[in-house]
């Protein structure tokens, strides 16, 4: 077991910050991990997290602005017994087109938060995990790091290229605290080279995520998303998969048959948004000529060429975000006349099948667009294990 001083680690806690609905927490509570405290503004992700994590304290999980959370005297952020801070700190602010952005803009408080927290815990090491466009202000991140005492790196890694169903780039950077950790900045291009030996080229398509979950069809009732039916989908429904599942679906469920699923639901969708589903090819967008004729958007074709698009089977999705809590335009099933529901949403980002996502219906989605893979979580997770036993 790691040391930290003296005194022997009995159990390697984590915090973790700007949570949401817990994907990054799961990743690391699969890989060992504890959780110690959780923190998010959200109320619905709080509860989404509360509800899949019941053996942690309602105590240690925290709802509320993460400026509060640093102040309240119950939350021991300086007990200094914490093995990991984790996060992912809102990226409004970041900018692609101005390296100094990352500094001047009042958004980007919320990365001076998730440092903060950092020089008052002082955890062995740090996880962040952010959008590709960080990478322009990536130096200045690891100045502010190294200025709390930690030796820092980073990377940007495809989900796709560890065996998870989606082409989503994210930056994350991973610390080692100096005073502590003996060669630093060795430890942690060694954890780098771990998560780089987990990599395959075996691209998984978002038909093997799809794997057991009943058809549907789009809600036939506009504004009422509480209506269930076995046309549109159940909150809690049973599989309807052949008996043994495919091997991400095992991956997902640590190697168990699942036997019930939870928010397979359609939405809404229109007359003319279901005619351009089907006419739309796998693969298409907006621009394509099989439905320039009902386009609602021609005169404006640059701006939202990317207002539709068919999801391939045979391929890995395309970056999953939360916009689908507005519509599921730019996620439609690629043979299936409907937008994705959530828990394919959730499939697609490696959630297991028993993660349940609460709130209303398009909070469902919020959560899910949002979150860390899980499987991604517990890659860079175990590669902090072996640094610590």
């Amino acid at each position: 077991m790691y040391y930290m001083g003296n005194s022997k680690i009995k159990e390697l806690r984590i915090v973790d910050l700007f949570c949401g609905a817990g994907g990054l927490s799961l990743g690391f509570e699969n890989a060992g991990f504890k959780i110690g405290l959780a923190n998010d503004i959200d109320y619905y992700s709080i509860e989404t997290f509360k509800k899949n994590h019941p053996d942690v304290s309602m105590d240690n999980i925290f709802l509320g602005d993460i400026s509060d959370f640093i102040k309240d005297k119950n939350k021991p952020l300086k007990d200094k017994g914490f093995s990991v801070v984790i996060g992912g700190p809102p990226c409004q602010g970041f900018s692609m087109a101005n390296r100094q952005r990352l500094i001047r803009d009042p958004r980007n408080i919320l990365y001076k938060k998730f440092v903060e927290v950092i020089n008052l815990s002082k955890p062995s090491f740090l996880v962040m995990e952010n959008v590709k466009g960080m990478l322009i202000s990536a130096s200045q991140v690891v100045e502010d790091l190294e200025s709390v005492g930690y030796s820092v790196d980073y990377k940007l890694y495809n989900a796709k290229d560890f065996g998870i169903p989606q082409n989503r780039e994210r930056l994350i950077y991973i610390g080692a605290r100096k005073d502590i950790v003996k060669n630093s900045e060795k430890v942690v291009s060694d954890i780098f080279k771990d998560i780089e030996s987990k990599k395959t080229k075996n691209l998984i398509p978002i038909k093997d995520a799809f794997w057991g979950l009943r058809k549907l069809s789009s809600r036939k009732q506009k504004g009422d998303t509480k209506i269930e039916s076995k046309e549109s989908g159940f909150t809690k429904d049973v599989l309807v998969g052949l008996k043994t599942p495919n091997n991400y679906i095992l991956r997902i469920n640590h190697g168990k048959t699942p036997k019930v699923i939870y928010n397979h639901k359609a939405r809404y969708n229109n007359a003319r948004d279901l005619e351009i589903f089907r006419l739309l090819p796998q693969g298409e967008k907006s621009d394509h000529e099989s439905i320039a004729h009902i386009m609602p958007y021609k005169s404006r074709s640059n701006i939202f060429k990317d207002k539709f698009y068919k999801l391939q089977l045979n391929k890995p999705s395309k970056t999953i975000t939360s916009h689908m809590k507005f519509d599921c335009n730019m996620y439609i099933h690629p043979t299936e006349n409907r937008g994705i529901t959530p828990r394919e949403a959730a499939r697609i980002q490696s959630f297991p099948d028993d993660y349940i996502f609460t709130g209303p219906y398009t909070q469902w989605y919020h959560q899910i667009g949002n979150a860390v893979p899980p499987l991604l979580g517990e890659i860079i997770a175990s590669s902090i294990m072996k640094k610590l036993l």
